[in-house]
């Protein structure tokens, strides 16, 4: 039997004891459970000292959630010489009624439609070398009051502005960015994620999806001190770095020949590969864009259909300059291992069931689910070495066994030998599992 209290000693330093017992004894409980994860089916399968209260206190408790997962990743998931990302994305969770914390109309990418919910808005440290990730910080997206409008006291016309740049007006520092209220939230998010690390970690690029590509959101990475790596929309007005010479007058000019998708130079052609009728070429080059601030490190993939002809292409780009394209695809490829963490948190820790309504008790709900999700994985890793394919599904099926050999041995008038209590526990710990042998 695994000591789950054992495992949580690493957070004495941010939980006080009282929420650290709880804890401790609601985690068999949502690993061993089945339907809904709720507060009600949470205290259904807690062992003694897990009533429904004491789970209900727990919820109700403030945690500081951030310290929780980085003291958890950093004592039993960290790896000294692996190579870490930090990658961002949202998830939209759907919830019914009308008074739950936070709730508003969001867009869900699983119904490709705004839906009344809750977002989240998490950061997880990407193994580059196992490619995996582990939510390291989770905040609740909270839309802005808009303030109303006035109504206006006469039906005056508006003068327009003429044509032309107004006199007087000055060039822009395109760096010096004044960021959007979401903006400015993910920025504190990661300003926090940047002090939880500290100097035990050193983070170099941080991967979002093409929602952020743009110069806001490399400005808003920048501000922290590191690299932006994303995705540009297929018509971005892209400019090869002028590389001609001087005209003697005037500043120097910047921006070369405008970037044609279609026709790109064959001297950035890096990589080309034909699988299954399908012909793949990556160029990579320095470009720039007239609304960012700096150049762009630019590769772009494109494919093309040899039997028909019909072809595509995706743009990705990143502020260091110095990276290679392979090192980038890579990358931006192992931002979806956030969204498996998403569905984990959905499909087995809560994310998508909880019923809270409050602050506290949201915040809590959807750490928790979160949280699941990296002691699964700490769990997991005791049986990978002999059983490699060990799933979720099969660690549930472990404690759910477990959890039913402890019901049953308490009905039994006397209690068998140990060693027939081992034997029946391996045994039914397989009941439901896929890949536990």
């Amino acid at each position: 039997m695994i000591d789950i209290l054992a495992l949580l000693q690493c957070l004495t330093p941010v939980l006080p004891a009282t929420t650290l017992r709880q804890f401790s004894r609601i985690i068999p409980a949502l690993l061993a459970m089945t339907g809904r994860v709720t507060m009600r089916g949470i205290a259904r399968w807690t062992a003694k000292g897990g009533s429904y209260r004491t789970v209900q206190r727990f919820f109700n408790t403030a945690v500081d959630w951030g310290q929780v997962h980085w003291l958890l990743i950093k004592a039993h998931l960290l790896q000294a010489h692996a190579t870490y990302l930090l990658v961002g994305d949202e998830v939209v969770v759907t919830k019914a009624g009308h008074e739950t914390h936070g709730l508003d109309r969001f867009f869900s990418s699983l119904f490709g439609k705004p839906v009344p919910g809750l977002a989240f808005f998490a950061f997880a440290l990407v193994n580059v070398q196992q490619r995996t990730a582990h939510p390291l910080r989770i905040g609740q997206v909270l839309r802005p009051e808009t303030p109303a409008e006035p109504v206006p006291t006469s039906a005056a016309p508006v003068a327009k502005r003429g044509r032309g740049r107004p006199k007087g007006s000055k060039n822009r520092n395109k760096a010096d960015v004044e960021l959007s209220p979401y903006l400015s939230f993910i920025l504190t998010l990661l300003q926090a994620v940047q002090q939880l690390l500290g100097t035990t970690l050193a983070i170099t690029y941080v991967v979002l999806d093409g929602a952020f590509g743009n110069n806001y959101a490399l400005q808003m990475v920048r501000r922290c001190g590191y690299d932006l790596i994303s995705k540009l929309a297929v018509n971005s007005a892209l400019y090869f770095l002028y590389e001609g010479p001087y005209s003697g007058r005037g500043p120097h000019k910047k921006y070369g020949d405008k970037v044609n998708y279609a026709q790109l130079p064959a001297q950035y052609l890096k990589q080309t590969t034909t699988e299954k009728g399908i012909c793949t070429q990556i160029y990579q080059f320095h470009a720039l864009h007239k609304l960012f601030a700096q150049p762009l490190n630019i590769v772009v993939i494109v494919k093309t259909n040899t039997l028909t002809g019909a072809w595509a292409h995706a743009i990705l780009f990143s502020s260091d300059l110095a990276q290679t394209a392979d090192q980038i695809i890579d990358y931006y490829t192992l931002r979806f291992q956030i969204e498996f963490t998403f569905r984990d948190a959905k499909q087995y820790w809560g994310l998508e069931d909880f019923m809270n309504v409050n602050e506290t008790p949201v915040t809590n709900a959807a750490n928790l689910a979160f949280c699941m999700v990296n002691l699964a994985q700490v769990l997991c890793q005791r049986w990978r070495p002999k059983q490699p394919d060990f799933s979720v599904l099969d660690l549930k099926a472990h404690f759910r066994g477990l959890k039913y050999v402890a019901e049953t041995l308490k009905l039994l008038p006397q209690a068998p030998e140990p060693i027939v209590i081992q034997r029946i526990t391996a045994q039914i710990a397989l009941l439901g599992a896929v890949n536990a042998s």
